[in-house]
């Protein structure tokens, strides 16, 4: 993960090499679009759908930048993605997180917060098919199923001595099972992902948490909608359950729900104007994000993603 920039160039080399290979593909809107974490699905969580263009026999590659902002926080996403046969896609993503709000840590000399920290975090991605078609079973109730997992490592800068305090660690891997069926006849998407993570805040606030809070693995749920409103748009809704791992620690340390993650969610309306380009645009809820910090508001605002698919 430390060559992350060799990773996207190599990754950019497989996008040019494969445009000719995967030239014709899918439906629009049915591989989905690039998630947070570089995936192919919704905005906030993976679907079980196999991103970039390629059909069977063919090599695929995509790439994508993401931009989102809340009342406090800011963030900004980009990464690229391969896939192979309409079976296997590898991605890898970067997260670069504005965590100004933590300059209210520097009243707390110990732990030495720099003014404009950011963090960033890279995400490594493996998902591979294993049961079902998307479009292909679309006339009957079998959807179509994916394992993957994410590993994912944080850099957190002077936040650090933060995540020290709060005894999470800075690599922590993800593993989910994701299956999603298409009404192709009535233009509807359903997924549904059961997650295995200890990650706080999706992993930028790193991974488990010191006693009493809950450092072992949890599952948890995910699920998205989307409604073809004709080939080249989309509309749909997400919710993402969170592990709330922090919760007991900052209790205990006097912080009251200070330490406290809540479920996210958004709506969000895509367009396809041709098979290789796609942008999406998202109203997101991500609830309280480190409230001890932000005076307990909810983090609300908008996200705008961008990918070409090849």
């Amino acid at each position: 993960m430390k060559n992350f920039s060799t990773a996207l160039m190599l990754g950019a080399a497989a996008l040019g090499c494969s445009m000719a290979q995967a030239d014709t593909g899918k439906l629009l809107l049915t591989g989905g679009v690039s998630s947070i974490d570089g995936a192919a699905g919704g905005g906030l969580t993976p679907w079980a759908v196999i991103g970039t263009n390629a059909t069977q026999g063919e090599f695929g590659a995509s790439a994508f930048l993401t931009r989102a902002a809340t009342q406090d926080y800011s963030l900004t996403g980009y990464g690229a993605a391969v896939a192979y046969n309409d079976r296997l896609e590898v991605s890898l993503a970067r997260q670069d997180f504005d965590a100004s709000p933590s300059l209210a840590l520097n009243g707390v000399a110990a732990f030495g917060v720099m003014p404009g920290q950011h963090i960033t975090m890279d995400v490594l991605g493996v998902k591979v098919k294993v049961a079902g078609d998307a479009v292909l079973d679309s006339d009957t109730w079998m959807p179509q199923i994916a394992v993957g997992l994410e590993h994912k490592s944080v850099s957190p800068g002077s936040l650090r001595s933060v995540l020290n305090f709060l005894g999470t660690k800075t690599d922590g891997t993800d593993v989910y099972v994701s299956a999603t069926k298409l009404f192709l006849a009535q233009g509807l998407l359903v997924n549904a992902t059961l997650r295995n993570t200890n990650a706080n805040q999706n992993g930028l606030l790193g991974f488990g948490s010191a006693a009493p809070g809950k450092d072992s693995r949890s599952w948890v749920p995910e699920v998205s909608v989307a409604y073809l409103l004709s080939k080249n748009w989309a509309i749909g809704a997400e919710y993402r359950v969170k592990p709330n791992n922090l919760l007991d620690l900052g209790r205990a340390a006097g912080l009251g729900d200070g330490l406290a993650e809540d479920d996210w969610k958004d709506l969000f309306v895509a367009w396809a104007p041709n098979k290789k380009t796609s942008v999406t645009l998202a109203y997101v809820d991500l609830g309280r994000i480190v409230p001890g910090v932000t005076a307990a508001r909810q983090q609300t605002g908008f996200y705008l993603s961008a990918q070409l698919a090849f």
